[in-house]
């Protein structure tokens, strides 16, 4: 297991906006990208206002939409380019391994890295679609999904007991991923550490020698 003191790899760790999309976008929309999520993120889609953005990047007001047509759209920006980051960040991670296992703990430990990352713009505004209206959460889900199937491509490729349902065992795996940062707490344990401890306990490999039920 490795030592605290390895800490997150720094090339492994979520970048805020301008470290994700330098060159492909202005510096300007990269710095209102950034506000918008760390306002969304704290505020949620109904509090944070255009104006309060437009402040953070000292615009006033009218002078963002120049930038941005609506907040729906800014919404909407930021979670497409969270989620592309995040997808790369964790495709990178896993395609570092052959092995199918480490290839999904690799995985799982980019994604947990992703969500406790304080500056991530990505995990803190998935928690959010409850919030928003109707027509933005179906784009939402949409994409939301596109994303997993990251991890349906790799656990389809386990060697895991047949009893075992891929789907569920994806959906359950997931679920305890994105709840780890309603209860983390730096100091005890890493995000490798942790991710570590999930794949002892997830780690259900096909046993021929299994009693037929």
């Amino acid at each position: 297991m490795p030592r605290k003191s390895d800490s997150v790899p720094r090339a492994a760790r979520a970048a805020p906006a301008h470290q994700l999309f330098k060159g492909r976008l202005s510096e300007r929309h990269l710095e209102i990208i950034e506000a918008a999520a760390a306002l969304f993120a704290e505020r949620g889609y109904q509090a944070a206002s255009m104006r309060d953005i437009a402040e953070q990047v000292g615009l006033l007001g009218g002078s963002l939409y120049h930038h941005i047509k609506s907040k729906k759209e800014l919404f909407l920006q930021v979670h497409e380019l969270a989620l592309e980051g995040a997808a790369d960040l964790v495709r990178e991670a896993a395609a570092e391994h052959k092995d199918p296992w480490a290839r999904l703990e690799a995985a799982c430990v980019r994604l947990l890295e992703i969500q406790l990352d304080p500056n991530s713009i990505t995990m803190p505004l998935m928690n959010d679609f409850r919030a928003v209206p109707a027509e933005i959460r179906t784009h939402l889900i949409a994409r939301r999904d596109e994303f997993e199937r990251i991890f349906t491509e790799l656990v389809g490729a386990l060697p895991l007991d047949p009893r075992l349902d891929r789907g569920v065992y994806r959906l359950l795996l997931l679920s305890l991923l994105n709840s780890v940062s309603t209860w983390y707490r730096p100091g005890r344990l890493t995000p490798v550490e942790i991710s570590h401890q999930i794949m002892m306990i997830f780690k259900h490999p096909a046993n021929t020698n299994s009693h037929k039920e």
